[in-house]
């Protein structure tokens, strides 16, 4: 009796597993932290993007201590990060001194940033200066072309799009991010890109060349038709999720239909894309 009972708690345990492998394996999650900082999880794949910053300005929300904690620890579900992205050097999106720390703390990440942030953090002159081996720097002139990196899981294409009040002289990346080995998924965060699509449409080839599966785009572009046709034409995503939304979540994006993130913790699954056989 005993042996039969032991058959079916390894049945048990085994189906289970096989249903939690299969439902993993169908999706990928976007966590939000706070602001614009969100982690994306593909299978082992793991990025950050703007995760730690020391300003909310009184009107953005910070995040949580406990979870802050945890991620300059490394501690699940924060553990086993690839890369962090930084989208610009504001103090809402980005602190040099807790950059250079969680380099130092992890030695395996990889920093995908700006040519302004990765300069904020060698001016404070860190003693472990091979934290720059592994910061990958973007520098990109106004209009400049599109910029690629890869590596064995993570393959990365950015374009600089001005700061909203079309602020140039800030290095507003939009960073594309593929995770995964198998190309399954794409995201997209976009900083605080201005709304026009004067800027984005010189980029045209570059949004259609590779479909983007999720974007987070500041909130405002859901709040203006401009917005809203870079969105929904322009850029090439099947759906998107606001972020920059501050604590007191406007009323005008409370009653839309729009997705957007506001409560640290909250997350999003996104599918993952299967290849046809012919690709």
């Amino acid at each position: 009796m005993k042996f039969f009972r032991y058959l079916f708690y390894v049945f048990l345990s085994v189906g289970f597993s096989v249903i939690n492998a299969s439902a993993h394996d169908t999706h990928a999650d976007a966590t939000y932290l706070a602001n614009e900082a969100i982690m994306v999880t593909n299978g082992e794949v793991k990025v950050l993007f703007d995760p730690l910053f020391g300003e909310g300005f009184d009107t953005y929300p910070m995040v949580p201590a406990a979870m802050r904690a945890k991620i300059m620890q490394g501690a699940a579900p924060y553990d086993g990060v690839d890369a962090v992205f930084v989208s610009h050097v504001h103090g809402d999106h980005f602190a040099a001194e807790d950059m250079i720390i969680y380099m130092q703390t992890h030695k395996s990440v990889y920093l995908y940033a700006p040519a302004q942030a990765i300069d904020r953090m060698r001016s404070l002159q860190p003693k472990d200066i091979s934290i720059f081996d592994r910061a990958i720097e973007f520098k990109m002139e106004a209009g400049g072309k599109p910029i690629h990196k890869s590596s064995d899981n993570i393959q990365v294409d950015a374009v600089r799009i001005p700061h909203s009040g079309n602020r140039w002289h800030i290095e507003n990346m939009v960073f594309r991010v593929t995770l995964g080995a198998n190309d399954s998924v794409t995201v997209m965060h976009m900083g605080d890109a201005a709304v026009d699509d004067v800027h984005f449409a010189p980029y045209a080839s570059h949004w259609a060349e590779r479909q983007t599966d999720h974007a987070f785009p500041p909130y405002w572009f859901f709040g203006s038709l401009k917005g809203r046709k870079i969105l929904n034409e322009r850029i090439n995503t099947k759906t998107s999720t606001g972020i920059h939304v501050p604590i007191n979540v406007p009323r005008n994006l409370r009653i839309s239909k729009f997705d957007y993130f506001s409560r640290p913790g909250e997350s999003r699954i996104i599918p993952l894309r299967t290849k046809e056989p012919h690709e």
